[in-house]
């Protein structure tokens, strides 16, 4: 069966956004292109980023796929690691503040960046 990675940033049980990469099973579409199954959306919304845009730290409100068009990102973990995503590239962003929980920003979410001498365009579809 075809399958692709796709990457999950996610809040994990001690209140902290992590990285995790899963696979999704494409098992529909035809043997020359195929499809995973469809999936349910609840609308979307483009971005434009200037150069130089950077966020502070912050956590996913509402659980979405990024897709990056053009230029490219950084998102940064409190743990310092951090990926940068392309032009083609996405990753499902569900690191919401856990229930109960005061935001804490040396503790919870996320910061991002644009990167490069471009602007970033992404496409949020909300889950």
């Amino acid at each position: 069966m075809s399958q692709i990675t796709q990457t999950i940033l996610y809040t994990d049980v001690d209140g902290f956004a992590k990285f995790r990469d899963d696979t999704l099973h494409l098992s529909e579409g035809k043997p020359d292109a195929k499809l995973s199954p469809l999936q349910a959306s609840g609308g979307f919304q483009f971005r434009l980023s200037p150069v130089g845009f950077k966020s502070s730290f912050h956590c996913t409100t509402t659980p979405q796929w990024l897709v990056v068009l053009s230029g490219a990102m950084e998102i940064f973990l409190q743990d310092g690691t951090s990926r940068i995503f392309k032009a083609g590239d996405s990753f499902y962003s569900n690191d919401t503040l856990p229930l109960g929980a005061v935001f804490d920003p040396k503790h919870h979410g996320h910061a991002s960046r644009q990167v490069g001498e471009a602007p970033l365009q992404t496409l949020f579809v909300r889950v």
